[in-house]
């Protein structure tokens, strides 16, 4: 999912709806059927905590530790981004380790919504599990978002659309898609053209300590 379609306010209504059913009041439907709940748990939204010298990514992963360590089968679990606080490859392997978890020991009932595409692939050997996505239209190189929630995982990301809309001068926005473009091929090189340098001496190139990406 993109940002600003409206899928944390979406699961945050989850929340909010079970919470107000299960104290009695009315809820915003026609009809609902709302089971109980012993616990609602939630990790929306991140930010470090300088006071106690707290990174982003270790407050994230303190409020995912209390949820992991305390939810129950009948507990509403609420996850907003698990892993976005690190490295890609770091960041996808705890929340699909996560997503594992929640569903194979804790069982509880888990709104979970990510960028990593790649946790689609647990609806595929998982029956508690289902994929679903905000819809969104693309017209003109211009993105719609539907504010309607449908079946299935979503095929694409539209950061570099949303960036537009935010305002991103032009020249910015051209180079973030010839990068994204070389970043997408299948060995994921990404080597942009660039003049060739004479070689000098030193340390001989299959000893660098680094590859250039562009």
């Amino acid at each position: 999912m993109s940002r600003t379609t409206g899928k944390s306010t979406y699961i945050r209504q989850v929340a909010l709806i079970v919470l107000m059913a299960q104290i009695g009041s009315f809820v915003p439907a026609a009809s609902a059927e709302i089971g109980l709940v012993d616990r609602i748990f939630t990790r929306v939204g991140a930010s470090d905590d300088l006071a106690r010298g707290q990174s982003t990514f270790m407050v994230e992963m303190n409020e995912t530790s209390n949820i992991v360590n305390n939810a129950t089968e009948r507990s509403l679990v609420i996850l907003d981004e698990i892993g976005r606080g690190t490295s890609t490859f770091d960041g996808l392997s705890i929340a699909w380790s996560v997503a594992e978890f929640l569903h194979d020991k804790i069982k509880a009932r888990t709104l979970f919504a990510t960028h990593y595409h790649e946790l689609t692939k647990l609806a595929e050997d998982r029956k508690g599990v289902c994929n679903l996505n905000v819809a969104v239209r693309e017209w003109n190189e211009q993105i719609i978002f539907l504010r309607k929630i449908v079946p299935g995982g979503a095929d694409k990301s539209y950061g570099i659309q949303v960036a537009r809309l935010a305002g991103l001068p032009k020249e910015i926005l051209d180079r973030a898609k010839e990068i994204l473009a070389h970043l997408e091929k299948p060995d994921t090189a990404a080597t942009a053209e660039k003049p060739k340098r004479k070689r000098t001496t030193g340390m001989p190139q299959s000893e660098k300590p680094q590859m250039d990406l562009l």
